[in-house]
């Protein structure tokens, strides 16, 4: 008798928890057809990154309906109703009668849409993808109907494609909250503009520029102090190719995949990078980030100083201040004006001023000119203020006033000419005593050969002294420099081992830093060894892994591919092509520093009997070949063979795709050239 009275309630006790558990159904990550989403459900992405669901901001009574970081449900990266938010708990997320995305409050009045026109009822659903899209699918082609990342809130997330192209003009994809509880559109947006260079843009309500990162020249955004530096910016934006609209996208991948990362514009309009420590948001860039970087501060024809205690403006060499009373205030507004007028073809002709370390001025021209062209377009254009050859970007032209000059923590070889009547490229007084001038010559250059010879004896000690460290915590950040240390030899060329070669334009690290990457070169690290020297396996402070090529001093043939594939790998770009990352040269030191493949060669698939490829893999390596060839005999800016091409050279992702490495034998053929005689054995 007791035991039948347990048993009703037992299976009422279970079907309470069922009930409940009903109401958690959206642990999944889809909405179907006739599905309602409660508030207090949740959809979960299905590798448990990202939620959905209502929030109410902290200290707010509204509720929306909104995606988040899983760790941190503060960490709100999409807002659906951020412009109509709810009073109540009952408001509900479905898919409408429509066929579209729906939020009701609790009377069942729309609150907020997806809008798409024309899609059949009971055919879609929608789903919270890994990388925190939420998308509507039309069940039965699986074709994307909207997306939210196609309409974001106030964040940039990895994964996002965010288009650039001229004839969209100024694009503002993001908006601000209004305040830290109110997910409303407020005072800042941000976006990229394509004209003369992409670069991204904040802009206040009024639509005023607040900051520009300056362009992108394929590697950073030349505007951004200390870019280069970071190792979690670098490597990490890539600009796609054009599609067959006409349009390029701009991606953020994050060297450390593993890392939660996103870009977000505060409501404070300030632009920041933050990554997730595992217990807090740790913030790796922000912009602006000073007086400086505030768009124009100091005014046209000006530069804003941060290097100093307070951030200062100058006027640039040959300009003074437009209004003096106003400038001595530090009311720098006004800006700078011309000392004397250009001659422009009326008198002796005018000159420019090169400068180093600037942001690049706003509103630039990109004709289709080469290097020499540049300059003499520049000269031969009277309206022409500025010029400059970028890599990555190519000829830029200024016509007008320059806009938004600052001096910038930037290493790289940018240089920025910008354009004075001739009598203002040099103001200071010319001794007349002829005497006087050449001891001065003399002596000058006495004591910077002896100060040259010095700093090569204490650089050459320091080198030979290293010692290997296995300290860590000696691992600093990556250091760039425009100079090749003492091979550096001009603004074009470097010299090694006295040969002058062409500058590569790519970064370069410095040699401490290469070694702590390797722990110090240690042989646990050690990939392996070839005719040029060593490959070892590193690690950069922003976790990114990579595979060094040092050259063995002792080697001939090494510094000839040395010196081959920095040629050659500076100016090739392609999936199938193996990254060069970056190289050092720093006395006897030459390395080359690449994307760490870590299946290694393909060599070690063929010919290693515990590793089998399956057929869709083996047909994949053979097309990225091929492409990758395809790339190198027809459809690159050179035609290049490879002449060394075999299975150990053909390195493989994490994904299996091959990339082709190894140009240290490859031989640039000229645009109508398809054959060519060699006297050197090469090749395996």
């Amino acid at each position: 008798m007791e035991t039948k009275n347990k048993t009703p309630f037992f299976v009422s006790s279970l079907i309470f928890l069922l009930c409940c558990l009903a109401r958690f159904c959206y642990g999944t990550d889809i909405i179907r057809q006739g599905k309602t989403m409660k508030d207090g459900d949740k959809l979960v992405s299905s590798d448990g990154v990202f939620e959905l669901g209502f929030f109410s901001p902290e200290n707010s009574r509204f509720r929306y309906v909104g995606i988040w970081y899983k760790v941190d449900m503060e960490a709100v990266v999409w807002v659906a109703n951020r412009d109509k938010p709810m009073v109540n708990t009952n408001g509900v997320l479905r898919i409408g009668i429509d066929g579209n995305l729906v939020v009701l409050d609790g009377n069942r009045n729309l609150v907020w849409s997806s809008g798409v026109p024309g899609i059949l009822s009971n055919t879609s659903s929608a789903r919270l993808q890994k990388n925190g899209n939420l998308e509507l699918l039309n069940n039965d082609t699986s074709e994307v109907i909207w997306d939210s990342f196609h309409h974001p809130t106030d964040t940039f997330l990895p994964g996002m494609k965010l288009p650039v192209s001229l004839s969209m003009g100024e694009v503002r994809f993001f908006g601000s909250w209004r305040s830290a509880i109110d997910p409303s559109y407020g005072n800042y947006s941000a976006g990229i503009i394509p004209n003369g260079g992409p670069q991204i843009v904040i802009w206040d309500q009024s639509g005023r520029r607040r900051w520009r990162s300056g362009q992108w020249n394929e590697v950073i955004f030349t505007g951004v102090s200390n870019m280069s530096n970071t190792a979690s910016f670098l490597y990490g934006f890539k600009l796609s190719e054009t599609d067959e609209n006409g349009t390029r996208y701009f991606m953020y991948k994050p060297s450390n995949s593993s890392a939660l990362s996103r870009f977000h514009i505060g409501y404070d309009g300030t632009e920041r990078l933050l990554r997730w420590d595992g217990k807090n948001w740790t913030v790796l860039l922000s912009q602006p980030g000073n007086k400086c970087d505030l768009y124009n501060h100091c005014g046209n024809y000006a530069t804003c100083d941060n290097f100093v205690s307070s951030s200062t403006c100058n006027c640039l060499e040959g300009f003074r201040p437009k209004f003096e009373d106003q400038w001595s205030k530090g009311n720098w507004s006004g800006g700078c004006e011309r000392r004397t007028e250009l001659e422009c073809q009326r008198g002796k002709p005018d000159g420019f001023k090169r400068m180093k370390c600037m942001k690049l001025p706003d509103f630039s021209n990109i004709p289709v000119k080469s290097r020499d062209d540049c300059r003499q377009s520049c000269l031969g254009n009277c309206s022409c203020t500025a010029y400059a050859y970028v890599y990555g970007i190519g000829c830029m032209i200024w016509v007008g006033d320059l806009v938004d000059v600052q001096h910038i923590d930037q290493s790289g070889p940018i240089q920025f000419f910008y354009r004075l009547n001739h009598s203002d490229l040099d103001d200071k007084k010319k001794i007349s005593n002829g005497v006087i001038v050449i001891i001065s010559l003399v002596g000058a250059c006495f004591l910077v050969a002896f100060l040259w010879l010095l700093w090569r004896y204490k650089k050459k000690l320091k080198v030979s002294s290293m010692v290997c460290c296995k300290d860590k915590d000696a691992v600093v950040f990556i250091e760039f420099s425009t100079e090749f240390s003492a091979d550096f030899s001009g603004p074009s060329d470097i010299l090694i081992d006295g040969n002058q070669v062409n500058r590569p334009e790519l970064p370069i690290f410095n040699f401490s830093i290469v070694a702590a990457a390797t722990n110090n070169f240690c042989e646990e690290n050690k990939l392996g060894q070839g005719g040029f020297g060593a490959v070892y396996k590193g690690e950069l402070p922003g976790g990114q892994e990579i595979a060094v090529k040092r050259l063995s001093r002792q080697s001939g043939q090494g510094l000839e591919e040395f010196k081959n594939e920095i040629i050659l790998l500076a100016k090739l770009q392609h999936r199938n092509l193996v990254r060069l990352l970056g190289c050092c040269i720093q006395g006897e030191e030459k390395m080359l520093i690449y994307e760490y493949m870590p299946n290694k060669s393909l060599n070690n698939f063929l010919f290693a009997k515990q590793a089998v490829l399956d057929w869709r893999t083996r047909v994949g390596i053979i097309e990225g070949i091929a492409r990758g060839l395809l790339y190198l005999h027809r459809d690159s800016r050179l035609r290049i063979i490879h002449r060394d091409l075999k299975a150990s050279n053909i390195l493989l992702d994490a994904e299996m795709n091959p990339k082709i490495s190894d140009f240290g034998m490859a031989r640039i053929f000229g645009g109508n050239q398809n054959e060519a005689n060699t006297v050197r054995v090469v090749g395996t």
